[in-house]
């Protein structure tokens, strides 16, 4: 690996103050442009939160660029922002085409940590803002034990059920897996559509799968940091998914495999489904559609389960264009508490440094968010830090609703994704 994260520590004091987290027009000739002969033009790319027009993300960023431009005469922040469908895949062509962009906000940064593309978090940040992040969210971007993934916004997730099926059953939200089944059972037996849905589709399999592991005392690696996707725990988890929810018709009308999150959460704020798991973005759609719900922690094997998952976006800064300065100016207004709790309000996510995170607690507008707060410090992340972890999140998606269709062998299934793993990681 190229690079050398450690080899300049920035003391950078007087620095603007702001943080936050998650562009105008397309992305002009080139990146890292200047202006005049003085002027630096820092380029961004950025994922849209939003899910209208009048709420994108480029709103968020045009004003925090022209705030920091305004204490900054000779540096230009030029912000594109495109859709989560199509950010990971501009940022890679830009790469690939020789014309990194000075930042990126994006859902990966393994593959251009590995290749030496980006600044160490050391090489960017002043020392209180780099040791400000979350831990566990920080411990998530290093490669190598070198931090490069820069944390943006974060969610977790709890179970969220719906309060008036559940009157209607008669049952109380669960806090072990034989809790939820029985809850499940006296759902359907209401005629509840979806007593328990469980989206392990293509979409987003990656995250309930994770999510049981989890509760079962499991997870996609050991403690040690190595794959352990076909552990005991693991297989004990599916197959007890296959046996007592999909086996008894639980799980709905749309077989898990095909089912995916959105349309998961779609028919949560319909109604039509009695609990799953879910993340902040979840509670305004379903209020918006009058729907009362709950939210508690997530059922465990044998008790409230003891981790949850936690997923967090990414800020990458690219060596390409040599604003090292000027980035780390930046980075440093863009992750000052203000703007971080700006970001995360606009969108239900979750702040990305313990500060912010520690005032969002104690602020009675944020109390909708405590759920889910309460939930970081416990959570554990995908293994982002494996450049093999997009291969494997890809053979989830594509084989772990197999795992629980009827008279499947969970073990043969998760065997075939840990063996892709095992050959991924081979070459890390």
């Amino acid at each position: 690996m190229r690079g050398g994260a450690g080899t300049v520590r920035r003391h950078r004091t007087g620095t603007i103050a702001a943080v936050s987290a998650l562009g105008l027009t397309a992305v002009l000739g080139g990146c890292g442009i200047t202006g005049g002969s003085d002027e630096v033009t820092l380029e961004l790319v950025a994922a849209d939160y939003g899910d209208t027009k009048a709420n994108s993300s480029q709103g968020y960023w045009d004003d925090l660029a022209t705030s920091y431009e305004a204490e900054h005469p000779g540096v230009r922040v030029h912000v594109t922002v495109y859709s989560w469908n199509d950010v990971d895949r501009k940022v890679r062509e830009m790469v690939d085409a020789g014309e990194a962009p000075d930042l990126a906000q994006i859902g990966a940064y393994s593959d251009y940590a590995d290749k030496g593309l980006l600044y160490g978090a050391d090489e960017v940040l002043s020392i209180p803002v780099q040791a400000g992040f979350v831990s566990q969210l920080a411990a998530a971007g290093q490669v190598h034990g070198v931090q490069y993934g820069l944390p943006f916004a974060a969610s977790t997730r709890v179970l969220f059920y719906n309060k008036t099926l559940f009157e209607k059953a008669g049952v109380t939200p669960p806090k072990t897996w034989e809790e939820l089944a029985d809850a499940a059972e006296a759902l359907e037996a209401e005629g509840v559509k979806y007593p328990y849905a469980l989206p392990l589709g293509p979409e987003e399999a990656q995250a309930e799968t994770m999510q049981w592991m989890l509760s079962g005392g499991g997870g996609y690696t050991d403690d040690a940091g190595t794959y352990s996707v076909d552990s005991p725990q693991n297989v004990t988890a599916f197959t007890w998914l296959r046996d007592e929810l999909v086996g008894k018709g639980l799980t709905g009308p749309v077989a898990p495999g095909r089912l995916n999150r959105a349309d998961a959460f779609a028919a949560f704020a319909d109604g039509e489904v009695g609990m799953l798991n879910g993340h902040p973005s979840l509670m305004k759609a379903a209020a918006g559609k009058g729907v009362k719900f709950g939210m508690v922690p997530t059922p465990g094997i044998d008790g409230v389960s003891r981790n949850t998952l936690g997923v967090t976006d990414w800020m990458t800064a690219f060596r390409k264009n040599g604003h090292q300065e000027e980035i780390g100016d930046f980075l440093d207004f863009v992750y000052d508490d203000e703007n971080v709790l700006d970001f995360s309000r606009r969108y239900d996510l979750l702040p990305v440094t313990s500060s912010a995170s520690q005032e969002m607690s104690a602020a009675a507008e944020d109390e909708d968010l405590r759920p889910f707060l309460d939930e970081l410090l416990l959570s554990e992340l995908y293994p982002v830090g494996k450049t093999s972890w997009a291969s494997v999140s890809a053979d989830v998606k594509k084989r772990i609703g197999q795992a629980v269709a009827p008279g499947a062998d969970p073990s043969q299934v998760l065997g075939r994704i840990q063996a892709t793993a095992m050959r991924a990681g081979s070459a890390e």
